[in-house]
């Protein structure tokens, strides 16, 4: 593995919840390790060297001890969110790069050696079975776009064995998006949701039994995600505190709702 030992100017990158200590040195990003560290630095390895060109690649360690990763041009929407945000196409574009990620890790396989995830105990179960390493956090901030189309994936630290219906799951909760209008940026106020959820699926090729169980997935996850951010906020703090006292807790539970009302209108939009 590469150290890295030259020095240069250190520009910080804002925008995430929970990573602190990112900089740009040049055209490298510098990162504190994350979760499944090892896990996340081979996925990249292989990402690399079956020539998928939307996610960083890992180049070693610095003298700081930090993770040195390539810095990949482009535009990230950031916050408040622009107006883009809104249009499908740039969306249908992130569906699209989400199937060719997930096309090009099929290969990875599933690690079996992992450490349990973080998450209390008790959780809803899951009927869901694993079929791939996924990225498991495509907000917007972790979606690069070049000349108006998605063009990498970033921030892999929550990436995990999960399954295609699941990362759709979180494509959706953040493209469609998932919620009510007042807890959503104005930017993705008043779309209609169901349509997108459709366009996503389309683009991305979602199986026709997926489509069927996708909103009662929806569901559970959006349950296992007010424990687990519970949990981390109580045991971890740092930015997951700060999510949970600012208010996450409510958002969530007005999800749910949100959910339930929807759930069928979403589901006849994806099987139409």
């Amino acid at each position: 593995m590469q150290t890295w030992t030259e020095d240069g100017e250190e520009i910080p990158l804002t925008g995430g919840d929970v990573t602190e200590g990112l900089v740009r040195v040049g055209d490298t990003v510098r990162r504190p390790p994350g979760e499944r560290v090892e896990m996340v630095r081979d996925l990249l390895r292989h990402l690399e060297s079956v020539g998928f060109d939307g996610a960083p690649r890992f180049l070693g360690i610095d003298s700081a001890g930090r993770e040195v990763l390539s810095y990949i041009e482009g535009e990230v929407a950031g916050r408040p969110q622009p107006a883009w945000m809104a249009d499908e196409e740039r969306m249908i574009s992130v569906a699209r790069l989400v199937r060719a990620y997930h096309d090009a890790v099929e290969g990875f396989g599933i690690p079996t050696d992992l450490p349990p995830p973080f998450e209390p105990p008790g959780l809803p179960e899951l009927d869901d079975p694993l079929e791939l390493v996924g990225h498991q956090d495509i907000t917007p901030d972790n979606v690069v776009f070049r000349d108006g189309r998605a063009y990498a994936l970033i921030d892999f630290d929550f990436a995990r064995p999960t399954s295609k219906a699941r990362e759709l799951v979180n494509l959706m909760l953040w493209w469609a998006p998932f919620g009510d209008d007042a807890d959503l940026d104005p930017a993705q106020r008043g779309l209609d949701r169901p349509r997108r959820c459709r366009l996503i699926a389309d683009a991305y090729g979602l199986s026709l039994p997926d489509r069927h169980r996708l909103m009662d997935l929806a569901s559970v996850l959006n349950e296992r995600g007010w424990h687990t951010m519970k949990y981390r906020a109580e045991t971890l703090g740092g930015g997951w505190q700060r999510m949970w006292s600012e208010g996450l807790p409510d958002t969530i539970k007005a999800r749910q709702t949100w959910l339930d009302e929807n759930a069928a209108k979403i589901t006849a939009a994806l099987l139409s």
